[in-house]
């Protein structure tokens, strides 16, 4: 049976994050069906909103949208029936809900969760730092890290970094190299946590045959040596257990999902450190 597409409308008011995660978070459900995804972000006029329905008519699909302008969303919803196209205000129910809830109504205001408030720059902090700190660079200030990885090649500390940074931690990655001694900062780290990042011989195996193949270099290297291999993921997983660092095994993770276990291991560590 072959695979079924269908058309995705995605309109917002503000960046159209919030609708493309909510859409390929429910449309990952559906085995043997893919969305063809058309976003239209920053709609905020009718002259705009004109252009989506152009494409929306020329595409018919199934229309997911944020546009807290009713006038926008009205006629919006409006053409959609006209056009026969399934419609659905994403964050309707949830207004609703919080509306009963704290008896206020919303103040309507496009992008209001993206404002430039301390949080929003402890991102931008945290991005540039744990940018300045990728694969063991400027060691001598580590312990201002919010959390450190440690793990060999391949087990992705690159981009689990970068996503935890946009959540707002400062995040240094050390790779774990065969006859490369680590930096003597790591072992004088006072307030930062460490993880270790771990996964199976043959999925790094794996990612790291891709590697070489991209790069075109040659594969008769230790570096893509099964038994090489699994000696360097038992050597890190001996030295996370030596230093008590939680280990977390990346083979069958996502990075959001690592990442959010390492949040939550943050989240203990944090309250531990204040505690003292």
């Amino acid at each position: 049976m072959g695979r079924s597409y269908f058309h995705l409308h995605l309109v917002s008011d503000s960046t159209g994050e919030t609708l493309i995660a909510v859409a390929r978070a429910a449309a990952a459900q559906y085995e043997g069906v893919s969305a063809i995804e058309h976003v239209y972000p920053l709609v905020r006029s009718v002259r705009q909103l004109d252009r989506v329905l152009s494409e929306i008519e020329a595409a018919p699909g199934l229309v997911l949208y944020t546009l807290v302008e009713r006038d926008l969303a009205g006629k919006l919803e409006e053409r959609c029936r006209e056009l026969s196209c399934p419609n659905l205000s994403v964050l309707a129910p949830v207004h609703a809900l919080l509306e009963a809830y704290l008896g206020a109504a919303s103040t309507a205001k496009p992008g209001a969760q993206h404002v430039l408030n301390a949080e929003y720059f402890k991102r931008i902090d945290a991005m540039n730092f744990t940018l300045l700190h990728d694969d063991g660079q400027v060691p001598d200030d580590l312990d201002e890290a919010d959390v450190v990885l440690v793990g060999v090649s391949r087990t992705s500390k690159t981009p689990t970094s970068i996503y935890l940074a946009n959540r707002g931690l400062k995040t240094a990655n050390i790779p774990l190299v065969p006859g490369r001694p680590l930096p003597d900062q790591l072992d004088r780290l006072k307030r930062a946590l460490v993880v270790g990042l771990v996964a199976s011989p043959e999925r790094i195996v794996q990612i790291r045959q891709n590697r070489l193949l991209s790069l075109k270099a040659s594969e008769n290297t230790s570096y893509v040596d099964k038994d090489s291999v699994a000696e360097e993921i038992a050597l890190s997983r001996r030295l996370c257990a030596r230093h008590n660092w939680p280990m977390i095994d990346v083979t069958r993770r996502s990075i959001e999902e690592t990442a959010a276990a390492i949040i939550d291991l943050y989240r203990d560590h944090a309250m531990r450190f204040i505690a003292v």
